[in-house]
């Protein structure tokens, strides 16, 4: 793997994640960025992230081996006739979308399906800007990867090699295979969790009653909804024919259940109740026991040998005992690599105090 130059078009919370990561991984890989406010240019300047120290021309990416687009979809996608007309030979051109679908088939109608590597980091917040980026954002995150039809396999081979050596992994698929997995694990329960907030806000009382005793499993089923509003009308509007499609499946599914409630058939609601129980008890980390409040706390941690063994370590002198503990892989709305559930309230804020004290990053929930 022989990568000199890196190019930037964006340098948010995702594109600046990319750069530190690099930076740290590979310091010896130049990188230059482009950025709709000079203060990120500057900033990125002053910590040394990126060699301009002002917004460069587009021209100024001609010699760069990979060129990131990290910007919102839609303005990813006005680059793209600049971007053609500049690129050196064998340069690869990648982005950093939650959706594949758009830019791809404009990839296909701009002919540069031979230089084009869809890119989508599992990973993230609803933080933005480069203040938010992190050098270990990118640790055991999935990083979903879509190349276009042409591009050379042993070139896919050397993107997937980067994003390893950054500390990610790998996942390679078709974009709409893509934009339909999202659309149903991620897309879809966004919009459920906004429409359950909107049903409940707009059936309340006066008094309030609803807000005022929703319990945990009402907020655990919604904290989604707190997410970038601008944000997700842009993805639901770029995934729109694939979230329409779940969005009616799951209107079957809804019906389903009600039809079975509506004739009070006892044995029939159990077993649709049981079917999803089997399956969601079996995504990692999933929960087995009664449900109830989940004392789950989710830390930064660096990927190296030890790691998760010297934490268990300090909870344990302590006599705190860990319920679960585990890798977050898809961590595109979560903060936190590494997330450890507690038994008891109690042992939930001791153990973010003590190891607060160790200098860990901890994310409350």
């Amino acid at each position: 793997m022989s990568i000199n130059k890196l190019g930037f078009i964006g340098l948010g919370l995702i594109g600046g994640s990319i750069a530190k990561t690099t930076k740290r991984i590979h310091p010896d890989i130049e990188i230059l960025a482009l950025s709709g406010h000079q203060s990120t240019i500057d900033k990125a300047f002053e910590e040394g992230l990126i060699k301009n120290n002002k917004n460069p021309s587009l021209m100024e990416f001609s010699d760069c081996d990979y060129i990131f687009l990290c910007t919102p979809v839609q303005q990813n996608q006005g680059y793209l006739q600049q971007l053609k007309q500049i690129m050196k030979p064998g340069c690869i051109l990648t982005d950093v979308g939650s959706v594949k679908g758009d830019i791809h088939r404009e990839i296909l109608s701009m002919d540069m399906e031979h230089c084009f590597i869809g890119g989508h980091p599992m990973t993230g917040s609803e933080k933005t800007g480069l203040s938010h980026a992190s050098p270990y954002l990118l640790e055991n995150a999935y990083y979903i990867i879509t190349p276009a039809k042409f591009v050379p396999k042993e070139r896919v081979e050397e993107f997937c090699q980067f994003v390893s050596s950054l500390g990610a992994i790998p996942l390679t698929m078709e974009y709409d295979l893509h934009d339909k997995s999202t659309a149903a694990v991620s897309h879809l329960p966004h919009v459920l969790a906004y429409a359950l907030v909107n049903l409940v806000k707009d059936s309340d009382n006066k008094e309030e009653i609803m807000k005022r005793i929703a319990a945990g499993g009402f907020k655990d089923i919604t904290r989604i909804a707190s997410s970038s509003p601008v944000m997700w009308e842009e993805i639901c509007i770029s995934n729109r024919e694939m979230l329409l499609s779940m969005i009616d499946t799951y209107e079957i599914y809804l019906k389903n259940i009600r039809d079975k409630i509506s004739s009070r058939d006892g044995l029939g609601i159990r077993e649709f109740f049981q079917s999803a129980k089997d399956y969601r008890d079996s995504l990692a980390l999933a929960p087995k026991g009664v449900p109830g409040t989940a004392y789950e706390l989710y830390l930064d941690l660096v990927d190296e040998a030890g790691g998760i063994a010297t934490i268990s370590t300090i909870l344990a002198r302590n006599q705190l005992s860990i319920k679960n503990i585990g890798i977050i892989h898809n961590r595109e709305f979560e903060e936190g690599v590494l997330k450890i559930e507690m038994y008891d309230k109690t042992s939930y804020s001791d153990a973010i105090q003590l190891l607060r004290q160790y200098n860990y990053t901890v994310y409350e929930r």
